[in-house]
């Protein structure tokens, strides 16, 4: 329960005292707006490298070098736990906005932060509102920045972590439209950081797992309608195969 506390204090602090930075951070923007993002970039990092500290969580990666460097990728991952966001965040390389539900726009100083880093706020029950945050992610792939999205929608609380929920397919249509490549990420164990036995957070060690990209353009058409199908499988593959490891 100490480290609940500990993070609850660091996130709340953080939120505060970060107001002035929040400022500057505008006034930065207004004149190198790429100087303003890869500040808030590492500054986010940093603060999550250290509640991930906290947490007591031992982090194994594999596959990073998966990840391409010289273009923007849409990352595909699995979703179990809120340090999911944490332990890939504190990974990219590069500017990256992640796909969140709509209901996090509503937290001041928080939204905040989401927006100077891209992230987008999706409306789930809005089909119309959902199709306009998916035109935004496609120009923010075109600008250069990556997206990060979990395509089951929500938390899975399935006992098995293998067991997935259905991808939504329409989150692909980010990798169709732009032709940039899939990454997709295969998490095991985050659960046991803090969902599993709420309200504790404990140490536990877990495996993110970058697995090889996927280039739509070299698919066929009817491979590319069910991109999440296949996707999905890559991703239930690795965490079976990572499950021996934790």
């Amino acid at each position: 329960m100490i480290r609940f506390i500990l993070i609850v204090i660091t996130v709340v602090g953080f939120l505060i005292l970060s107001i002035p930075i929040l400022l500057a951070e505008w006034i930065i923007g207004k004149f190198s707006p790429m100087v303003k993002d890869i500040s808030s970039l590492r500054l986010i990092q940093g603060v999550f490298k250290f509640i991930l500290w906290l947490a007591g969580t031992k982090i194994t990666v594999i596959g990073e070098e998966n990840v391409p460097a010289d273009t923007p990728v849409l990352y595909i991952g699995n979703h179990r736990s809120y340090f999911d966001i944490l332990l890939t965040y504190t990974r990219c390389a590069r500017r990256t906005g992640y796909v969140a539900k709509k209901e996090m726009e509503r937290y001041p100083l928080l939204s905040n932060w989401m927006k100077y880093l891209h992230c987008l706020f999706l409306d789930r029950k809005d089909i119309k509102q959902g199709l306009k945050t998916i035109l935004t992610a496609i120009d923010k792939i075109k600008s250069g920045i990556s997206i990060c999205i979990f395509p089951e929608g929500t938390r899975n609380k399935n006992q098995d972590e293998a067991e997935l929920l259905p991808f939504h397919e329409g989150s692909f249509k980010i990798a169709v439209k732009t032709g940039c490549p899939i990454v997709p990420i295969a998490m095991n164990h985050t659960a046991e950081i803090f969902e599993a036995h709420f309200p504790k957070v404990r140490p536990c060690h877990v495996i993110v797992e970058y697995c090889s990209p996927i280039y739509v353009n070299e698919m066929d058409k009817k491979a590319q309608k069910h991109l999440g199908e296949y996707t999905q499988n890559i991703i239930r593959e690795t965490i079976k195969k990572n499950q021996s490891l934790v």
